[in-house]
């Protein structure tokens, strides 16, 4: 095999309650990518098509995330005597919340290792995926591209060493997805939270992250709606997001579980039980943003319990 066409899927991260240590992958938004082996030694991303990002190998999350897989290659097993072209094919919009950066960088990696023969686990890819992140946002976070590789929801109990968990989803979960076309940069979200937190919004805190994957494990839809809160990042960011209380507002009264900030925004999400919930959860979002003259994308996706795929 010389070449492999593969599906690389958004991603929520932080859900509410797990900033940076929690994420989701969705089922039906995500990019396209191929990944081809040549004979000439290096990384080269030859096409990009739906966005306007760079060519250049350093300057792109898909080609540093490469670039960090081959140079551990070389480490654990042999010299590499071959290259790989990557051709990047974006749906998921740059700065919308739901992992652009996070999908290429995890296509890239596990596109990669298929044609290399698998030397590596999904896992294992994950940190080298985190150095795409680290070029988009400045941090090599794993909450968008650990369920991105391994599907599902994902918690990073560590980072130092890494240690991810990966954790099924209730069958009957729906994730609905609004983004307003605003861009919002990852380093801009970041730039406005506090670098200490009180004692009491921490035991808050972790005490919604407990819940939410025990809701997750026991499939109790109602835990898992009275864990989705945040008592630290929300506040600060939501201030930076067109409508976000109304759209949060008006998710709960059509019967999500419950709605919060996708990764860093603008991107709200909502989870809820049952497609039927979802979509009248999207059209009830769609009419905030329409009622304020806002272009808008919405999403309705199960949970995708695969992460990347081979088309």
């Amino acid at each position: 095999m010389t070449e492999i066409k593969l599906f690389c899927p958004a991603t929520i991260a932080n859900l509410s309650c797990g900033f940076d240590v929690l994420g989701l992958c969705l089922d039906n938004a995500g990019d396209e990518m191929i990944v081809r082996k040549v004979t000439q030694k290096g990384i080269r991303i030859t096409k990009i098509t739906g966005a306007d990002l760079p060519l250049e190998t350093e300057k792109n999350v898909s080609g540093v995330a490469a670039v960090a897989m081959l140079e551990a290659y070389e480490r654990d097993f042999e010299p590499i005597t071959v290259g790989f072209e990557i051709e990047i094919y974006k749906h998921i919009k740059a700065g919308s919340g739901i992992g652009s950066s996070a999908a290429s960088s995890a296509g890239a990696v596990f596109g990669i290792n298929e044609l290399l023969g698998r030397p590596y686990s999904r896992k294992d890819l994950v940190q080298f995926a985190m150095q795409g992140e680290k070029l988009a946002s400045g941090n090599a976070h794993a909450d968008n591209v650990a369920p991105a590789l391994l599907g599902g929801f994902t918690l990073v109990r560590s980072y130092s060493p890494l240690d991810i968990i990966r954790i099924d989803s209730p069958e009957e979960l729906f994730a609905t997805v609004v983004h307003p076309q605003i861009e919002l940069k990852t380093s801009d979200a970041r730039s406005v939270l506090k670098q200490t937190v009180s004692l009491k919004s921490a035991i808050m805190q972790w005490g919604n992250v407990g819940g939410l994957i025990a809701g997750l494990y026991t499939k109790d839809y109602d835990l898992i709606g009275r864990s989705l809160h945040d008592e630290i990042v929300e506040p600060l960011r939501s201030v930076l997001i067109p409508g976000f209380d109304l759209i949060k507002q008006t998710a709960l009264e059509n019967g999500a579980l419950g709605s919060g900030i996708s990764g860093s925004g603008p991107s709200i999400f909502a989870l809820s039980r049952g497609k039927e919930t979802a979509d009248k959860i999207a059209k009830a979002m769609s009419e905030v943003y329409e009622n304020m003259n806002l272009p808008y994308e919405i999403h309705v996706s199960k949970i995708n319990p695969d992460g990347v795929r081979i088309l």
